[in-house]
C-alpha cells in the first residue's frame, strides 16, 4: 500500500460499476480535506482506536457487500497493497460482486475465473465459499471466506437454467434487478409501482431450490415486498439504508424491513452517500443512525453490515477518473440520486472500519452479544440456512 492508501490502479480495480456508486465533486474535495483522498486516516482524530478491540479480534466479521470483482486483483500488478489491507481488515468473510452492474454472461464467467485464480494464488489468505460449511472454516484457519454474488441479472439473459449453471460455479447470492427493470423485477430507480414478474417468480423458486440467496438490495419497494413474500427461504438485503432516516430510493421502508425480519432475513447497512442528503458527506454518526434504526425496526437478530465500500484513499488524478466513471453511470442510466460524493465515511476511513462500528455500538449501550450478531453472526446464520438444501 502506498503512504496515501490505495494506489490508483488498486482503487479502480475494487470500485467497479456494481459496488462503486458515487461521483466525486472535485470542487468539494478541494475545499474539504475530509473529502480529498490526500488525507491519511491517521490525521483524522476519530479514525483511530487507542487499542484493538478484543471483541472485534475474536468476532466472526462478515461484510455482506465489499468488493466489486475481487478477481480484478489477480491481474493487477499493483495489488499487493490492496491484499495487505484486506488481510489486516479483521474480516472473516466478504461478499464480492461478479459481472458488475450490467455485465454479460462472458464477463461474469471471466470474473468468476479470475476470482478462482486469485484464491488459488493466495491459499493462505482466502477460501472460496461453496456452501454453508465454508463460513465455519474461515476463522479457525485464519482465512477470509469469499462469497461470490451477482448484483445484476444481465448475465442470466432471462434464462432460468443459468441460475443452476452459476450455482455450480459457486455464485451463492443473486438479485432480481440492479437499479433498473429486468426480466425478473423492478429496480429502485424505476418507481415503486411494479414488482416481481412471472419470470421473476420462477427465478425465486429456482434460487430457493438450488440454495442461492435472494438479495433484494437494489429492488424497488414493490419488488422487495413481493420477493420477501414469494421466497420460501429467508430473503436478504445485503446493502441498503433506512428510508425512515433518509428518504432515498436505495433505502428500504419500515414495512419491508419488518417483513424481512419476520421471515428470518437480515439487512446489511451500507456506507454509501445515500445515508444523508447530497449536500454533505455521511459520517460515522450518520451511519449509526441507520444502523440503530434498523435494530429498532428489525430486531437484533436481523441486522448486519454490507458496506459497499473499501478503504478510500486517492489523489486528485484518481478523483478525476472516478468522476468520469460516475458520468458513464449517468449516461448508462444506472446512477442513483446522490452519487456526487465518495463512497466512504471519512472519520472511519481505514481497512478496519467495522471495528469502529463495533466500538460505537458498545458506547451506545448495546451488549457484546448484539455487537457480535451485527458484525456477522446474523448473516452467517441466515446464509447457512439458505444454502442448506
Amino acid at each position: 500500500m502506498s503512504s496515501k492508501g490505495w494506489t490508483r490502479r488498486e482503487f479502480l480495480a475494487l470500485s467497479g460499476s456494481a459496488a462503486f456508486t458515487a461521483a466525486v465533486s472535485l470542487r468539494a474535495a478541494a475545499s474539504d480535506p475530509a473529502l480529498a483522498g490526500t488525507v491519511r486516516p491517521a490525521s483524522l482524530p476519530s479514525a483511530r482506536l487507542s487499542n484493538r478491540s478484543p471483541l472485534y479480534e475474536e468476532a466472526f466479521v462478515l461484510d455482506a457487500n465489499t468488493l466489486a470483482s475481487i478477481g480484478a486483483l489477480q491481474s493487477d500488478g499493483d495489488a499487493s497493497g490492496a491484499l495487505k489491507a484486506i488481510r489486516h481488515s479483521g474480516l472473516t468473510a466478504l461478499k464480492s460482486t461478479m459481472g458488475g452492474g450490467n455485465g454479460s454472461f462472458e464477463q461474469a464467467v471471466a470474473d468468476i475465473a479470475a476470482t478462482q485464480t486469485l484464491i488459488e494464488k493466495h491459499p493462505d489468505l482466502f477460501l472460496k465459499v461453496t456452501g454453508p460449511d465454508a463460513l465455519d472454516r474461515a476463522k479457525p484457519q485464519n482465512k477470509i471466506a469469499i462469497i461470490l454474488s451477482f448484483e445484476a441479472v444481465s448475465m442470466l439473459e432471462g434464462k432460468i437454467d443459468r441460475i443452476d449453471l452459476f450455482r455450480q460455479l459457486d455464485v451463492l447470492v443473486m438479485q432480481l434487478s440492479y437499479n433498473r427493470k429486468s426480466p425478473f423485477g423492478c429496480g429502485c430507480l424505476d418507481g415503486d409501482s411494479e414488482g416481481v414478474t412471472p419470470l421473476g417468480r420462477q427465478a425465486i423458486a429456482k434460487m430457493n431450490a438450488v440454495g442461492v440467496a435472494l438479495d433484494l438490495s437494489h429492488a424497488n419497494a414493490q419488488t422487495t415486498k413481493d420477493g420477501i413474500a414469494l421466497s420460501t427461504k429467508p430473503a436478504i438485503i445485503t446493502h441498503a439504508g433506512c428510508r425512515g432516516v433518509f428518504n432515498h430510493p436505495r433505502n428500504k421502508t419500515d414495512r419491508d424491513m419488518k417483513a424481512l425480519a419476520e421471515k428470518g432475513g437480515v439487512m446489511g447497512i451500507y456506507m454509501l452517500p445515500f445515508l444523508t442528503p447530497d449536500n454533505r458527506q455521511p459520517m460515522l454518526a450518520d451511519y449509526m443512525l441507520h444502523l440503530t434504526y434498523a435494530l429498532n425496526v428489525c430486531g437484533e437478530d436481523h441486522v448486519g453490515i454490507g458496506t459497499d465500500s473499501m478503504f478510500f484513499q486517492v489523489s486528485g488524478e484518481d478523483l478525476r477518473e472516478v468522476a468520469a466513471q460516475e458520468a458513464e453511470r449517468r449516461k448508462a442510466g444506472i446512477g442513483a440520486p446522490g452519487e456526487n460524493r465518495p463512497p466512504y465515511i471519512p472519520d472511519i476511513n481505514t481497512p478496519r472500519k467495522l471495528e469502529f462500528v463495533a466500538d460505537a455500538l458498545l458506547k451506545k449501550g448495546y451488549g457484546t452479544a448484539v455487537v457480535e450478531k451485527v458484525l456477522g453472526l446474523n448473516f452467517r446464520r441466515t446464509l447457512k440456512e439458505i444454502w442448506s438444501i
